[in-house]
């Protein structure tokens, strides 16, 4: 849980509440105009009322040049930025012919299979030019061609489960998968959720219509006792036994860089009879001895977590997403899944990225580059949280996760932050209300094995200027070692 400083959530208010108080000024003003002049509406309400969208036109709009930036190349360790500017105080940007080399500290580029790779890219070719760039159907009609069914039969082998089913769009494997496996209220379904769930997961668990409860982020103990509580109460109104509980959670939480404390709620959810859901989208292929995921990380048996989700746009460079489970459970997706039914299957090349990436990771393209790239995540991460650390920065999340959010706070400071860093040719993700909470504006950092040491060296002197230019360096800085006097030996 993270603890603000009391003076910073003071200031942090202040702020939004400036913005509020200006923000609705000047709306009352606009009405005044507004009601001089004649409307077009014609009897229609306006789609947008002011409410709805006061967010966006008075905050996010002043700021909208730090988010969305368009990229022309391929999200490697260094890209080329599209250079915009806005003659209307940022309400709309044009885009120019010129662009700027960065250093990429946004993209979920993980393992570095984004770019063009030896072995990858010209099997991906290859799949283009045999099965052309799309299937034009579901997979129950025209859309399954033979790389489906080996991409399913290698996700399957590599997460550790009998059998897999690939889908489209990673979003879409949570929101649409989730109501299939648990009813609506009448059918006696609960979704035991944590607070800090992806978006996917929570629309996934509303559209389902079932009962849902919320445990304290990462915390066994508040599990049980939600766990207790509902079972105890039963159903609403008629109070019967639960016919199923699912526990969701994810491995690796993409906005604060936490892994997952699965072993004990795999524990708790053994305990209490509960099914375990397990979101890798962040995790799989990028932690682990192998790239397995967290439960090779912390040591927990596939077998003992019932639903395994993963996505394929982080660590595996390509698109989509997957569901694993038991052959059973694989089989009855494939019969009421939507996503599957309907939805468009995953592109051949898509598919052959995913499987030459796998082949990588576990050696069998004859190489020792998968075990070469995971040793380098996890040191470039490791180096990477320490060195923001003795910096002074606040920075939050676990040791081996590729994901640090450096916490912000100030609003003010988020476009300050990634515009300052910008300049300096370092291209970062900064983060703010609604994807966080309203005091917990943040930089969200992504580590890739692509990254070299020289890299990250640059990336942490240019971050440590703007965050002194900033003021964000919440925690006093360690003193640096002198290093001048080593490997020098004394003469007489």
């Amino acid at each position: 849980m993270i603890t603000i400083p009391y003076l910073t959530a003071i200031t942090t208010y202040f702020s939004y509440g400036l913005l509020f108080a200006f923000g609705q000024l000047r709306d009352f003003f606009r009405r005044i105009v507004d009601w001089w002049s004649s409307s077009n509406l014609q009897g229609y309400a306006p789609i947008c009322l002011g409410l709805e969208d006061f967010y966006i036109r008075r905050l996010y709009l002043r700021i909208q040049d730090c988010f969305g930036r368009p990229i022309a190349s391929a999200p490697d360790s260094w890209f080329h930025v599209v250079e915009r500017f806005s003659n209307d105080c940022n309400k709309t940007l044009t885009r120019t012919d010129k662009t700027k080399r960065c250093l990429n500290l946004g993209s979920y580029n993980y393992l570095g299979f984004a770019a063009a790779d030896e072995y990858c890219t010209p099997r991906a070719i290859g799949s283009l030019k045999k099965f052309s760039p799309s299937t034009c159907s579901s997979r129950v009609d025209g859309g399954t061609t033979a790389l489906h069914t080996e991409l399913e039969e290698c996700v399957a082998n590599f997460v550790g489960k009998p059998a897999a089913l690939v889908f489209g769009m990673g979003y879409v494997t949570n929101s649409a998968i989730i109501p299939v496996l648990i009813g609506k209220v009448r059918k006696g379904g609960l979704i035991i959720s944590d607070s800090l769930n992806h978006s996917s997961i929570v629309n996934g668990a509303r559209g389902s219509g079932a009962s849902i409860a919320v445990f304290q982020h990462n915390t066994p103990s508040n599990l049980e006792k939600v766990l207790r509580e509902h079972i105890a109460d039963g159903q609403p109104r008629t109070h019967r036994p639960w016919k199923k509980i699912i526990v969701v959670v994810e491995g690796i939480y993409s906005m604060e860089g936490e892994l997952c404390k699965l072993p004990e709620i795999v524990a708790i959810c053994k305990k209490y009879k509960a099914y375990v859901y397990l979101d890798e989208a962040h995790s799989i292929g990028a932690v682990g001895k192998t790239g397995k995921g967290v439960c090779e990380l912390l040591g927990v048996d596939t077998a003992d977590v019932d639903i395994m989700m993963g996505t394929f746009t982080k660590s595996f460079g390509s698109c989509g997403g997957y569901i694993a489970g038991s052959k059973e459970l694989i089989q009855y997706l494939k019969y009421t899944c939507p996503a599957h039914l309907y939805g468009t299957s995953i592109s051949p090349p898509a598919a052959q990225q995913i499987i030459s990436a796998i082949k990588v990771i576990l050696g069998e393209d004859g190489s020792s580059r998968g075990a070469q790239k995971l040793v380098r995540i996890r040191e470039n991460s490791n180096f990477f949280r320490s060195e923001l650390q003795k910096m002074g920065f606040e920075v939050i999340g676990d040791n081996d996760s590729p994901v640090m959010p450096i916490m912000i706070y100030n609003p003010a400071k988020i476009p300050a932050f990634s515009r300052e860093c910008l300049k300096r040719n370092v291209a970062i993700v900064t983060v703010g209300f609604p994807a966080t909470p309203l005091l917990l504006a943040r930089a969200r950092i992504c580590i890739s094995a692509s990254h070299t040491k020289e890299d990250l060296v640059k990336a942490l002197e240019v971050i440590s200027v703007v965050g002194n230019l900033v003021g964000i360096k919440y925690f006093p800085a360690e003193p640096k070692k002198d290093h001048q006097d080593e490997g020098m030996v004394k003469l007489d």
